[in-house]
């Protein structure tokens, strides 16, 4: 089934097309000035979009619509995803990330160092969370273990650079699988917030994207746009998204046991090679779900200004809002 992204918000919101779906540590002590740099390359964004949906969400259906957006996933494959704080409740699920990340070849988890203390400031605490919340299947690589490489930011709204756990440099490929959730800082945490915080180093780089005070608004919407747009420059087309509209919390999984319990029902997993167009798709999904139940969710995005980060994606030329959503259910 195939629907434009206009015909999509129109349907959505006249027949309820959504509701047919089921139920300050780090390790780096480098100056700024002395962290490797890299040379920014260029992505071309397409006319139109590409967006593959399935209701059901479960290993096998991750694992299809994966297959319909891989064919420039090659060589050494990392997967990034929010392993989360200890115990908590909204994560993606161990059980269905592992069979999806058996059958890509020569993969791993990756994830880096928080910037804020508790469970993950560190590496040997972040490897604790990680085998108490059951990250154990596979390797699971924290980028910035061994430091930082600064990513040059093309004509950025107010970064020049951002400095990635250095480890990210060793794969040629990125599979950015999301749990897409609210966020307290960014309204939602979708693609774009999965990549432009959480493979910058807990030191430097999301001190870069938050600043020394916690910035709030659309200048952090923007830094993190232009963490993202460093990543999807160097990745170029071996990128792609994978959001999974699950236990649809206002809360980030980054607030643990205490994330407010999900009003939402789950919704399905999208899946894109264009980063713009997937956030975009689940953004739509949630304002076009037809009840109440997603009044809560909606306040936490716009309280925060969320919606900015889809438009300043648009302005760095990082994909397209114009999107043809294809059902494979």
């Amino acid at each position: 089934m195939k629907l434009t992204r206009r015909n999509f918000v129109k349907l959505a919101g006249i027949a309820g097309l959504v509701g047919l779906t089921s139920g300050f540590t780090g390790c780096n002590d480098k100056p700024e000035d002395e962290i490797p740099k890299l040379q920014a390359g260029n992505i071309q964004p397409a006319d139109k979009a590409t967006v593959y949906f399935s209701k059901t969400i479960d290993a096998e259906h991750l694992i299809a619509l994966y297959n319909k957006i891989n064919s420039e996933i090659t060589g050494k494959v990392a997967i990034k995803l929010h392993t989360g704080e200890p115990h908590g409740p909204n994560i993606l699920p161990p059980d269905m990330v592992k069979p999806f990340q058996a059958q890509i070849p020569n993969s791993a988890i990756v994830e880096t160092n928080t910037l804020y203390g508790g469970a993950r400031s560190t590496t040997e605490r972040h490897r604790r969370t990680l085998e108490g919340n059951g990250w154990t299947f596979c390797p699971v690589d924290i980028l910035d273990e061994e430091g930082d490489v600064a990513f040059p930011v093309s004509n950025g709204f107010h970064l020049k650079e951002v400095a990635m756990g250095s480890h990210l440099t060793n794969y040629d490929s990125l599979v950015v699988l999301t749990h897409f959730k609210g966020h307290a800082m960014g309204g939602f945490g979708g693609s774009l917030k999965n990549i432009a915080i959480g493979c910058a180093s807990g030191k430097v780089g999301k001190r870069q994207i938050h600043g020394d005070d916690w910035i709030m608004g659309d200048v952090l919407l923007e830094r993190m746009a232009d963490s993202g747009k460093a990543i999807c420059d160097h990745f170029g087309k071996h990128i792609v998204f994978i959001n999974v509209l699950q236990r649809l919390s206002i809360d980030c999984d980054c607030a643990g046991a205490g994330a407010a319990a999900p009003e939402l029902p789950d919704l399905g997993i999208l899946a894109s090679t264009d980063i713009l167009a997937v956030d975009q798709a689940a953004v739509d999904m949630i304002y076009n779900y037809p009840g109440k139940d997603k009044a809560s969710l909606i306040e936490r995005i716009e309280s925060r200004s969320g919606l900015r980060q889809l438009s300043a994606m648009a302005q760095h030329h990082m994909g397209t809002s114009d999107y043809e959503l294809i059902t494979i259910d």
